[in-house]
């Protein structure tokens, strides 16, 4: 298996602005690892047993289910428990595990921030694949210039799912992701930025990153909480005017 290289994250906070819901929260994180690249092709296809098209092109078409099932492959690869319990297609967090994971989406951008707090850590040119250079496909992962935190195409060339559900109330078990892609404006490609798709989509723009780190917990761990995805379920908190409950 090709190494995985992993930044360790320095504990830290930062503020996320769901800008549908008009509401913002202030996260402390604990110290994490997050991958160096989103996961390639050369890496998939290793985990899989099948030749890699584009070794160093970040992997996509990956459905959210998919991912989670990679990171527990990766795991026991690498004889690491893994992160998360799956009975069908229900997931459930194993938040003490060390093993290879999605980041939650505070993870994601405090990582992708690296102390930035503007929309960009850097001028998109250089930082960052997007509509405007003119691309169809994913670039290979390296080829701009990192974050201050090691961490190369957090904005740009693909999307990135993370662990958490975009708004359950609003769009069910749709799941996040983040970083804009290769053939989005600078309007997506901003460290805030949230969309999501359902767990059993895919995307030619859309991958996954790899993060690990076990806490002492059991449902909550850096800025989720199954208590919190429960209580919107169901509907408890403003909604923008317009919006109807799904349930």
């Amino acid at each position: 298996m090709s190494d995985i290289d992993l930044a360790p994250i320095p504990a830290g906070s930062v503020v996320l602005h769901d800008a549908r819901r008009k509401m913002r929260r202030t996260v402390q994180l604990e110290p994490f690892e997050i991958g160096v690249f989103a996961v390639t092709e050369e890496v998939l296809g290793e985990a899989l047993g099948i030749a890699a098209n584009h070794p160093r092109r970040p992997a996509v078409d990956l459905s959210w289910l998919r991912a989670v099932r990679l990171c527990n492959a990766l795991s026991e690869w690498e004889g690491l428990d893994g992160a998360y319990r799956v009975d069908g297609e229900e997931v459930t967090w194993l938040v003490d595990s060390d093993g290879y994971r999605l980041p939650t989406e505070a993870e994601w951008e405090y990582a992708c921030r690296a102390g930035s707090t503007a929309a960009h850590y850097g001028p998109l040119r250089e930082v960052a694949w997007t509509a405007a250079d003119g691309v169809s496909t994913p670039q290979p992962v390296g080829g701009r210039h990192p974050n201050l935190f090691g961490l190369f195409d957090t904005l740009g060339n693909v999307w990135e799912w993370c662990w958490d559900l975009l708004d359950p109330l609003r769009y069910g078990d749709y799941r996040v992701f983040r970083g804009g892609g290769f053939a989005d404006d600078a309007w997506s490609v901003r460290a805030g930025t949230r969309r999501g798709g359902g767990p059993r989509m895919h995307h030619d723009d859309v991958g996954m990153r790899l993060a690990r780190g076990g806490f002492d917990a059991v449902d909550a761990a850096q800025g989720w909480s199954l208590a919190a995805d429960r209580e919107r379920a169901m509907g408890d908190g403003p909604l923008p005017s317009g919006w109807t409950p799904l349930r």
